[in-house]
């Protein structure tokens, strides 16, 4: 065998600073994950670490406003009762921010992972350009971040949920829902933002859209599929307790799987994409004449329209169906190839999922090749259409956890 020679991929050595980063981390991962107070013994029992090593460390993140010290617990019967330790709910918090068929959406969040402001300003421009998208964003974020700041609150950056594959965590290569096609929302952002004082990222909705419904779930989910929907199908898949993102990070694009290979023509340039049988726009092709001519759904969600109009109109209700048919399909395709046990239908799909989970559930039933001794769950996401502007928030607090030790840097006077 040839001898392996050292490249770019072998680990540099560790220097001081690189181990007092991991450290951090490891303790702030460790308060984060309980969910009572922890003491810094018991910090020290569970990492290794020596105590004075940890003593050091949680002086530091407490300096940056990463944690709090909670009473004592005098529920113990014997010995001085130890100081608690937990996540704080003021210093660094999160903003996320998504765009919806008649709204732009702000979301803060604090430390903890608590929502602590959702904020929905109507769309003044339903028809417009993407510069001018990201201007109307960038204002309702300012306002945000001001709001945040009230509460004690210091936004750590923002992340930006849109509807199609992006690039380096800026550029949307290509999102066809809303037009957009090699545009730098990230920086067009950070230069409306007009500060250097919180980072900006932008990425795909059904992703973070499936990172928030991780965080809220009260039961163990580790391999799952989040299908969201709003002005783009897409899907956010989670593998093992991790989102996969393959190996550019567009991975999840399920509106663009084929389903008629000489079916409709698709926004995307294909034909027959999932998105032209069961999106949104698909489904309220459907409604007849007279309920578009009424108005009487003229201000509503196209997904409140829809389910407004299931329960009258037998042709609402056989447009839900064939879509059901066509999610069914597709999702059973998926689910054969990664084997997920949980379908969660999310955003806009989550106001629908009366009249969508049982043929989605029958299709998987019929074509997935382990269904009959190993069932896939399909219900409504628990959060629904705030999903991705909460997972947008989230990314942020999710970096700042990975890395605290930046934070802390970059706070200290």
């Amino acid at each position: 065998m040839p001898a392996r020679r050292a490249g770019a991929g072998f680990m540099a050595p560790a220097r001081q600073e690189n181990v007092r980063a991991h450290n951090l981390g490891l303790i702030l991962q460790h308060i984060a994950a309980d969910a009572a107070p922890v003491s810094r013994i018991e910090l020290a029992r569970a990492t290794g670490l020596a105590r004075p090593t940890v003593s050091r460390l949680v002086d530091d993140l407490l300096t940056g406003g990463l944690i709090t010290e909670v009473g004592p617990d005098r529920t113990r019967s014997t010995g001085r009762p130890p100081i608690g330790l937990t996540l704080s709910r003021t210093g660094p918090a999160g903003l996320g921010l998504d765009m919806r068929t008649g709204s732009l959406t702000a979301c803060v969040v604090d430390f903890a992972g608590t929502v602590r402001h959702l904020e929905f300003a109507p769309r003044t421009h339903p028809v417009t350009s993407p510069e001018q998208t990201i201007d109307d964003l960038a204002a309702i974020a300012k306002a945000a971040i001001r709001t945040a700041a009230a509460q004690g609150l210091t936004v750590a950056g923002v992340t930006l949920a849109v509807p199609g594959p992006v690039q380096d965590r800026s550029r949307v290569r290509f999102a066809p829902a809303i037009g957009w096609r090699d545009f730098d929302a990230g920086s067009r952002l950070r230069a409306a933002l007009g500060s250097d004082a919180v980072t900006v990222s932008v990425d795909n909705e059904a992703g973070l859209a499936a990172l928030a419904e991780w965080h809220a779930s009260e039961k163990e989910l580790r391999n799952f599929v989040c299908l969201f929907g709003d002005f783009e199908l897409g899907a956010g898949i989670v593998l093992d307790g991790e989102l996969l993102r393959g190996a550019r990070g567009w991975s999840g694009e399920l509106g663009h799987v084929t389903v008629d290979p000489d079916g409709v023509a698709c926004a995307c340039g294909a034909k027959g994409c999932l998105q032209g049988y069961a999106g949104l726009e698909a489904i309220l092709a459907a409604v007849p004449d007279d309920e578009q001519k009424s108005g009487a759904t003229s201000h509503q969600t196209p997904a409140v329209t829809i389910g407004v109009l299931a329960d009258r109109s037998p042709e609402i209700r056989a447009a839900l169906e064939r879509a059901g048919t066509a999610l069914g399909i597709s999702l059973a395709a998926m689910i054969n190839i990664i084997d997920i046990d949980t379908v969660l239908l999310d955003g806009s799909y989550s106001l629908l999922a009366t009249w969508l989970t049982d043929e989605i559930q029958a299709q998987i039933g019929d074509r997935v090749l382990t269904a009959r001794w190993a069932p896939v769950e399909v219900r409504a996401a628990p959060i629904g259409p705030d999903a991705a502007v909460i997972g947008a928030a989230l990314t942020v607090i999710d970096d700042v956890r990975r890395d605290p030790s930046t934070w802390i840097t970059r706070t200290r006077p």
